[in-house]
């Protein structure tokens, strides 16, 4: 039966403080008086307690978390057997329930942060509230919104692998497409999607060849949860500027109205094929986070998400990423938009109830789950298993570089990039062409900063972890003037000929300046390539150089 009792979370919760007293008792866990609830979470409906350990029996690396949950009843069975003529949820012969729930967690934008650090939990923690969500609920689904490779040295080294196998253990039924998977390219992409076992989702990204949908993704998928059918539409979102150009150039994204027409068509045909629930799982998001449940008008969506596909009904709910907020709000049509934050900040996850006799349903919970609901679990060896696995390609990882002898924050070590981008240009160039100055957009990572101590290069991967390539690139004085000059946001340096340059420009003369990838496949700054710096050396390995020269003061 699909039976739901409002006491069943109490009894939940008595059982689990009943196997962390065991736990603690065995020196299993370090029990925390901190009762402290989610940072800016945002609730339907509280549950009484929440969970501070797990004692479930771990599985081996080659099983799935995912179960295969069955009921007493078939879904044919209570529309067979019960009636429910006043929607209340309840048989009207026999009383019981008739709602069966389903309960969907959505994981975003997490960057490859596999490992604990000092800041956060690891996926470890994550792991076991999954395994306790499996076992507590009966419907549970997971999935992705997108960026979850790329960011650290354990997904960046083994080109986000150690990652999709992480995925694959905790059984996620589908990954939407986000503008830094295609930070190595659409090659790493359909490798990744080879090792998947579940699709990667992207209904708006073509190839420019043939201008059709690439085929390493798919538009949607769909599953089933005892009887009832969820169909998942994946999208990029309005992101696409958001990519290196030289990673990109082969694929476009259909965003806007062209988008809208994909999404509802797409739900139509879920429909036809028995879709109960459409999820709308999209790599984009709002830009502001929220302390509480919220509404937003239908302007505030306006660049990323088409309100008209909640007034026609087309999707039940939304699941967002890339701006890296959390919250939990609804739209003027009453579905809710979820964001879990960033880099394992936390979880999205709603609860939605369908009446098994009707079909009618709705949302009973909506809220964002900070990580600290889960830091304290015990850790699921499937992190050390798969850092095993792939020992021999972390292997750099862990290399000692140096000390840090003072705080540098996130401007001190853009700074310090510009002018080794310049060194390294005047060091390559500088006997052929005059340089003007090393630099442009360069951009730090969780945690910003580098805190005084030992450095390794895991560290340096996490602050740089983009593999920008680096150039001697030609540019118009005019353009040099106003897009690196006077443009604040750029991190650039120069010695006493940049600074001769920058108080004489002559606007058509051709200056020469080295910068990245990113800065120069942006098309606004007008940079020509003129020669590229050797291949696969970027921020992060120039500044490694640069602290095992003991430089670093």
């Amino acid at each position: 039966m699909f039976e739901k009792m409002e006491f069943k979370k109490i009894i939940v919760s008595v059982l689990f403080v009943l196997m962390l007293l065991l736990t603690a008792c065995n020196g299993n866990v370090n029990v925390n008086s901190n009762t402290e609830t989610s940072g800016g979470q945002s609730q339907i409906q509280n549950e009484s307690s929440k969970p501070n350990g797990t004692t479930s029996k771990p599985s081996t690396e080659a099983d799935t978390l995912k179960p295969n949950n069955t009921s007493s009843e078939t879904l044919e069975e209570i529309k067979k057997n019960h009636k429910d003529d006043d929607n209340n949820g309840r048989c009207d012969k026999c009383n019981e329930s008739v709602l069966v729930y389903i309960d969907l967690f959505a994981v975003n934008d997490l960057h490859g942060k596999i490992c604990d650090s000092a800041s956060q939990p690891g996926v470890d923690e994550l792991t076991s509230y999954f395994k306790l969500m499996y076992e507590k609920e009966d419907n549970v689904v997971v999935l992705s919104s997108g960026d979850m490779w790329q960011g650290s040295s354990e997904s960046n080294l083994t080109r986000g692998h150690l990652t999709t196998e992480w995925m694959n253990y905790i059984g996620f039924e589908s990954m939407t497409v986000g503008n830094h998977e295609y930070d190595w390219g659409s090659a790493a992409i359909a490798d990744n999607a080879k090792v998947a076992k579940f699709p990667l989702l992207a209904i708006n990204v073509y190839s420019r060849d043939d201008n059709k949908q690439v085929d390493y993704c798919q538009s949607s998928v769909l599953i089933e949860r005892n009887g009832i059918k969820i169909g998942i539409i994946g999208a990029a979102g309005d992101n696409y500027t958001s990519i290196a150009t030289e990673m990109s150039k082969d694929v476009y994204f259909k965003t806007g109205k062209e988008l809208t027409a994909l999404v509802k068509a797409e739900s139509e045909k879920l429909k036809k094929q028995g879709a109960q629930i459409i999820v709308y799982s999209i790599h984009d998001g709002y830009g502001k986070s929220s302390s509480g449940t919220g509404m937003i008008a239908d302007d505030t969506l306006k660049g990323y998400y088409d309100a008209t596909l909640s007034s026609g009904g087309y999707v039940d709910v939304v699941f967002e990423a890339h701006t890296h907020q959390n919250y939990v709000l609804k739209d003027a049509y009453g579905v809710y938009h979820l964001q879990g934050g960033g880099e394992n900040k936390g979880i999205s996850h709603v609860e939605i109830a369908v009446n098994a006799v009707n079909l009618n349903k709705r949302v009973t919970e909506a809220e964002f789950i900070s990580n600290t609901i889960y830091s304290y679990l015990g850790d699921d060896p499937i992190v050390e298993a798969l850092l095993k696995k792939y020992e021999n390609e972390l292997e750099i990882s862990n290399k000692l570089l140096g000390r840090n002898p003072s705080y540098k924050s996130s401007d001190d070590i853009g700074r310090l990039v510009a002018q080794l981008y310049y060194e390294a240009g005047v060091e390559r160039w500088g006997n052929k062409y005059q340089i003007v100055l090393g630099g442009g957009s360069i951009n730090t990572r969780n945690p910003y900063n580098l805190a005084v101590g030992d450095v390794t290069y895991s560290q340096l991967l996490s602050l740089l972890p983009f593999d920008n390539d680096l150039a001697l690139c030609s540019i118009k004085g005019s353009d040099l003037q106003k897009n690196f000059f006077n443009r604040s946001s750029y991190f650039i340096y120069y010695d006493e000929y940049g600074q001769g340059v920058k108080n004489n420009i002559q606007a058509n003369k051709t200056y020469y300046i080295i910068a990245d990838s990113w800065s120069y496949g942006w098309e606004p700054n007008k940079l020509t390539v003129v020669e590229k710096y050797d291949p696969n050396v970027y921020a992060r390995d120039l500044l490694a150089q640069y602290i095992l020269d003991g430089r670093l003061k």
